[in-house]
């Protein structure tokens, strides 16, 4: 196995996690806007999870067995089967765990502290996408790109997910989510140049590049999860998307907050929605996490008026069904942060239970 020099472990951020002073056991946010949602089948929940790390092992190589643990706390199955309630069967259940088990070792491996860097973050960032969309070139130098992607196993994690889903669906889906993957990798690079800049952006500027670096790909798939294509002029229509943008906002805010003691831990700072208000509004540390829920909730409800006049200004069957399962996504992304014991915790300035 060859990897790239320095990480330690795929999913490392998402050790088990053990309470900590000024810490408090997770569950949905004190006052946060979000829709209670059922709970998946626990065998299908298994058997997704057998089966992305059975690829994750023996297909692509992606991790050595001291990463067993962190790997299996993440608990793939369960977000997948959350966020893809309507799914059309396990293949495609399957198809969306390889592609976020792939988006999350590019993210640790390349990008966060498991092994990444904000420096030479373009270079991986651009082999990594090469791996969705791949490059054309001519002899020898196309063989010492392939070569080179085989040695990443990030990348060959990208590459095998992306056919894993390219069996399930229209090019057209296949296109747009290589889009949104790269809107993603945009996002990180935003990201990696505040950092070594040692800048803060400001909260508009925070909000705006949460709408690339977001859970978006998982969110523009629903239709080829649910085994269904949203034609291209409704899917690219301005008020559908205006529906994506505050969707892929408001999942990612949710990531923030929940994600926001287990970020104090990190060797390297990370700014979030209640860093970025804390420095620029000067306020303190308790106010700015509550404002920070506000904002959530603020997007929250827009989101679902923009859906409402999604489904008004564009009525048919397959807009409300891509529409349902968009806010199913958006709910089951919120319960799996706010049960996921093993990966979050919540601060003590909170009310408790």
């Amino acid at each position: 196995m060859t990897f790239s020099a320095g990480p330690t472990g795929l999913g490392t951020r998402s050790t088990r996690v053990q309470t900590r002073a000024g810490e408090q056991p997770v569950r949905p946010i004190p006052g946060i806007y979000y829709h209670q949602v059922a709970e998946p089948e626990p065998a299908l929940v298994a058997e997704v999870d057998r089966r992305v790390k059975e690829w994750a092992v023996h297909e692509v190589d992606l991790y050595p067995p001291e990463w067993e643990d962190e790997f299996d706390a993440f608990g793939t199955g369960r977000s997948v089967c959350l966020g893809y309630p309507a799914a059309a069967g396990l293949e495609h259940l399957d198809a969306a765990a390889k592609l976020l088990v792939a988006e999350n070792a590019v993210d640790d491996c390349y990008c966060e502290d498991h092994g990444g860097s904000p420096h030479g973050l373009g270079s991986r960032l651009l082999m990594a996408h090469s791996a969705l969309e791949r490059p054309y070139s001519v002899a020898p130098y196309e063989q010492q790109w392939q070569d080179r992607l085989q040695s990443e196993p990030p990348c060959r994690a990208y590459q095998s997910a992306m056919e894993a889903f390219d069996r399930l669906t229209a090019d057209q889906i296949r296109n747009r989510e290589i889009h949104d993957l790269a809107r993603l990798h945009l996002g990180y690079l935003a990201e990696a140049a505040w950092s070594i800049d040692g800048a803060v952006p400001t909260v508009a500027e925070y909000l705006m590049i949460r709408q690339y670096n977001s859970f978006r790909p998982c969110l523009t798939i629903v239709d080829a999860v649910g085994g269904y294509v949203l034609p291209a002029d409704l899917h690219d229509h301005p008020q559908l998307q205006r529906v994506f943008a505050l969707a892929a906002l408001a999942t990612t805010l949710v990531n923030d907050l929940y994600s926001y003691t287990k970020e104090l831990r990190s060797p390297r700072p990370h700014v979030n929605l209640p860093v970025a208000i804390r420095h620029h509004e000067g306020l303190s540390v308790e106010a700015a996490y509550f404002k920070a829920i506000e904002i959530h909730n603020d997007v929250m409800h827009r989101f679902e008026a923009e859906a409402a006049a999604a489904a008004a200004e564009l009525p048919g069957p397959l807009t409300a069904r891509f529409l349902r399962d968009v806010a199913a996504w958006v709910d089951g992304n919120h319960w799996w942060h706010a049960t996921n014991t093993k990966r979050y915790t919540l601060p003590d300035f909170l009310p408790s239970e």
